[in-house]
């Protein structure tokens, strides 16, 4: 599975596991009750929702022009740690306004979800690739050739 249809299978597999994880999360390691946290959870991940197709498709334009081929720990972890970071910067704001609190109260806060969904992106993008296959971007030159065939 290649193109959209692989970063839209992707992304909303990837983002419905987030809801549940953000809300039981927030829930039970913040003290917020369901309702509060499952309406941070929505508006987090409709902003990852969107993260993830802008920052996939930036990461795969980047690694198909790599002169070395596939997915090894150093680049699965540059994904993770991109990805993420480009969320703490958009995310943390939210929830210091959503909960009215510091923007450093806010990250502290959401520490625990970074480091999380840190280990998350990195477990996710192994699983996905292992059912899915990889991308294009990440295929030998070779596999692209038999695959455009």
């Amino acid at each position: 599975m290649q193109g959209f249809k692989r970063k839209l299978v992707y992304a909303c597999l990837f983002e419905g596991l987030a809801i549940i994880f953000t809300t039981v999360g927030l829930s039970v390691f913040a003290g917020h009750d369901s309702g509060h946290a499952s309406a941070a959870a929505v508006a987090s991940s409709t902003i990852a929702f969107v993260w993830n197709f802008i920052f996939n498709g930036l990461f795969e334009r980047w690694e198909a022009r790599q002169p070395r081929r596939g997915r090894n720990f150093a680049r699965r972890a540059a994904h993770a740690l991109g990805f993420e970071g480009g969320l703490v910067v958009m995310l943390v704001p939210l929830f210091a306004w959503w909960l009215g609190i510091s923007l450093w109260e806010a990250l502290v806060l959401d520490f625990g979800l970074i480091v999380f969904f840190m280990i998350y992106t990195y477990l996710f993008n192994l699983g996905f690739d292992r059912i899915f296959g990889l991308p294009s971007s990440a295929m030998p030159v070779s596999s692209q050739a038999a695959q455009a065939r």
